[in-house]
């Protein structure tokens, strides 16, 4: 578990099914992410179980919680590629921010042999784009037409987070 300056990070539980069909099932929370809003339950479950495996296996996979409540979640899907999403009622009020500098420091402290973190955006998500800024991500490129989600595709902005240097 991780404590920030407001915020809650701790592994995914099966009691988080509620709060992450509310965010998945979210078209506006779903806009620019890399499959449509979910339709039903057991897309969210799986996951969910997703997280919790990925924890397990790769990690940090991170819920985002704010005053008790489930407002996102912050992890590594893959090796060494970190992702976000937060309910549009959280935006705008740094806590992507903040949970994306905390699941940084955490995801270098337990994998050493990671160079740098990767991101890859919608590039039209401009709050995002502002997001990886903040914390340090510079582009590295952009790729054209890489998602198709509901007949619309839309491409890439990808990011990079060297290590920081030892102190």
């Amino acid at each position: 578990m991780i404590q920030t300056a407001r915020l809650t990070l701790r592994p995914a539980e099966p009691s988080d099914l509620a709060a992450l069909h509310a965010i998945f099932t979210d078209p506006v929370a779903m806009r620019h992410w890399s499959h449509p809003a979910h339709e039903h339950l057991d897309q969210t479950a799986a996951r969910l179980e997703g997280f919790i495996r990925a924890e397990r296996e790769l990690g940090p996979e991170l819920m985002i919680l704010h005053d008790g409540q489930l407002i996102g979640r912050a992890g590594m899907w893959r090796e060494w590629e970190v992702g976000y999403l937060l309910a549009p009622a959280a935006w705008g009020h740094g806590y992507a921010t903040e949970a994306l500098t905390a699941l940084c420091a955490e995801a270098f402290a337990r994998h050493p042999a990671c160079a740098a973190l990767t991101a890859d955006i919608d590039p039209r998500n401009i709050g995002s784009a502002r997001v990886l800024e903040k914390c340090g991500f510079t582009v590295t490129h952009h790729a054209a037409n890489t998602f198709c989600i509901n007949g619309e595709w839309s491409d890439s902005t990808y990011y990079c987070l060297p290590r920081p240097a030892a102190p």
